[in-house]
């Protein structure tokens, strides 16, 4: 019986791994030259959707996400690059839009700041170790000392 429930969780997994992604483009957004909408798809899935957060806007059903799809086409359609169009969009809506922000101007503190506080954690704990094994042991207990802890610990 576990064998068969693990069969079937594996084919399950299995299942919704290989499926598809669903996308929100709606037919009235296609644009009709396979370039420039195989471009906009490119561009598309690497900007969030404001509202919903990590989820790009070619995969988003807000109006938003619809409304900067349809910018994005805009601006192709108008003869700019890839890279003119992003750079349209996130100068409107600031960098927050891309789902992979530029490790550039403050990014670069957010994109340095965990490997530099793993670094200074390993410091830490490798002088907190050294530390501890260079720490002298405590010389043993006199025979007076013996004989006063058995008299507290009432042992005869």
């Amino acid at each position: 019986m576990k064998r068969l429930l693990a069969a079937l969780g594996l084919a399950l997994t299995l299942g919704l791994s290989a499926a598809p992604p669903v996308y929100a483009v709606q037919p009235d957004e296609v644009l009709s030259d396979a370039g420039l909408e195989a471009r906009a798809r490119a561009i598309s899935v690497n900007l969030r959707c404001p509202v919903c957060q990590n989820e790009s806007i070619d995969e988003s059903h807000a109006e938003i996400a619809r409304d900067l799809r349809l910018l994005v086409r805009e601006r192709l359609v108008a003869g700019d690059t890839d890279e003119q169009a992003v750079d349209f969009i996130v100068a409107r809506y600031g960098e927050y839009v891309l789902l992979n922000p530029r490790a550039s101007g403050m990014n670069a503190i957010l994109w340095g700041a965990a490997p530099a506080f793993f670094l200074v954690a390993l410091g830490v704990a490798i002088i907190a170790i050294r530390r501890r094994s260079r720490a002298e042991v405590a010389a043993p207990l006199t025979d007076e000392e013996k004989r006063r802890l058995d008299d507290l610990l009432g042992k005869d």
